[in-house]
């Protein structure tokens, strides 16, 4: 059931004074995009009429394709708190259609629709909160970002450690004015580093919410004087920044379907099935879910983020954690993802390799307890552990052979990503980095 028709949003853009409405909508990397139309031609709008050229964007049509459609998601709107306070500016999420009126293949937010679709017709509704960790640095004085500390801040530390306390607060006072409750926030390990949990919602406000996120918090940081970055590894010997997704499986009564009090790790057998499922895909989907060649820098053993495919339970170095939790709010925690990807992808990817456990049955490996970071490489091949890719060309690769990825992702995406990605892994291929001149410039 929806929350707004079209009426309650013109009436609500004349009472609140909105002057301009910005139509929001994301290209296959996740970037956020927009046309920004005035009240007066909101009413157009809704009524789907505003038009656009896909082939300026990129993953899109080509130049001699027919023009795209914006569909507003109407229980999207929202007014941007931190815009003036008379001729405010709002948004609309938008849907993408061709001018027949059919979804746009190379929609991203309509593919997860999909999925969602297709877990509904087994009964099952999925539900995500992603905690999101980032870095605030600051600008030198030609408005470059300063790869510096900011301050000596570490976990959970508060002022004057803590230099980001008031952007972190103020991030969350202007989430929460758009609709998105945040669990909690606090400071990350490294100094510059930092953390803001959102509440579990349905898989596609998730996907909706990480994408506000990431506008609110660089907004609000430059107002701060600040820079805001999802960059998973910004900067050597020290932590990089992820993503972890609390995933939530429940059926149309809203129970939680992946509780099973009976069970010694509180896991419903759906639950085992939805988690060997991701297991059983997670290389083929580590393009997507690690989408840059930097996150390959962060997915490394040792370095706090998950490096092999194992779970466990009451251990926060593997893949999934199964927490033990009350019945009411079990959930399983997927730790490798990082927050640059494109969250409609990366949750459609998910979820389909989940419903396939679900579908034939499968059962993953037994729980491993033991610190995955402390085990050497060495120890980690004897005992057998599978390893996540090690570079975006691995994972674009494990992507390629994955036939359930390849097919939730359709067609035109896939395809235009895999080329993207092996075209961003050529040029890093061919760039001179600094450790390689410090390594070799004096040496040979």
């Amino acid at each position: 059931m929806s929350k707004y028709s079209k009426e309650d949003i013109l009436r609500m853009v004349d009472e609140e004074d909105v002057g301009f409405i910005r139509l929001q909508f994301t290209d296959v990397f996740g970037t956020v995009k927009n046309i920004a139309v005035t009240a007066g031609q909101l009413e157009q709008a809704l009524n789907n009429e505003c038009s656009f050229d896909g082939s300026g964007i990129d993953g899109f049509v080509r130049i001699e394709e027919d023009d795209m459609y914006l569909y507003p998601d109407l229980d999207s709107f929202e007014i941007f708190p931190w815009r003036p306070q008379t001729g405010k500016v709002a948004r609309l999420i938008c849907d993408i259609h061709k001018c027949d009126g059919t979804p746009f293949e190379g929609d991203s937010r309509y593919i997860l629709k999909r999925v969602i679709r297709e877990a509904a017709k087994m009964g099952i509704y999925p539900y995500i909160a992603p905690e999101c960790e980032f870095c605030l640095f600051p600008y030198d004085t030609d408005g470059e970002v300063m790869l510096q500390t900011q301050g000596h801040g570490s976990y959970f530390d508060v002022a004057p450690l803590d230099t980001g306390e008031n952007v972190r607060r103020d991030i969350i006072l202007a989430l929460e004015d758009m609709g998105i409750d945040v669990r909690s926030s606090y400071h990350e390990h490294s100094p510059y580093q930092h953390e803001i949990d959102l509440q579990p919602v349905n898989a596609l406000a998730a996907a909706d919410n990480i994408v506000t996120f990431r506008m609110t918090c660089k907004t609000i940081a430059s107002r701060h004087g600040l820079h805001a970055t999802f960059m998973p590894k910004p900067m050597n010997d020290s932590d990089g920044c992820g993503m972890h997704l609390k995933m939530t499986l429940m059926d149309l009564e809203g129970n939680n379907i992946l509780s099973d009090p009976a069970d010694s790790y509180g896991l419903s057998e759906l639950g085992y099935h939805f988690m060997a499922g991701i297991m059983a895909h997670v290389r083929g989907l580590t393009a997507v879910t690690n989408p840059l060649v930097n996150s390959y820098k962060r997915i490394v053993p040792g370095n706090e983020a998950p490096a092999y495919i194992v779970w466990s339970s009451g251990n926060r170095s593997p893949l999934i954690s199964v927490p033990r939790t009350s019945a009411k709010d079990m959930h399983i925690e997927l730790r490798n993802p990082d927050p640059c990807v494109n969250s409609y992808l990366a949750f459609a990817g998910i979820i389909a390799a989940g419903l396939e456990g679900i579908k034939k049955g499968l059962m993953p490996q037994a729980a491993t307890e033991l610190n995955i970071y402390r085990l050497s490489e060495e120890e980690c091949e004897k005992l057998n552990l599978k390893r996540l890719p090690k570079s975006l060309s691995e994972a674009v690769e494990e992507m390629e052979n994955d036939p359930l990825v390849m097919k939730t992702l359709g067609e035109y995406i896939s395809g235009k990503y895999v080329r993207a990605k092996r075209r961003e892994v050529s040029q890093y291929q061919a760039y001179v980095t600094d450790w390689e001149t410090r390594q070799y410039l004096n040496k040979y």
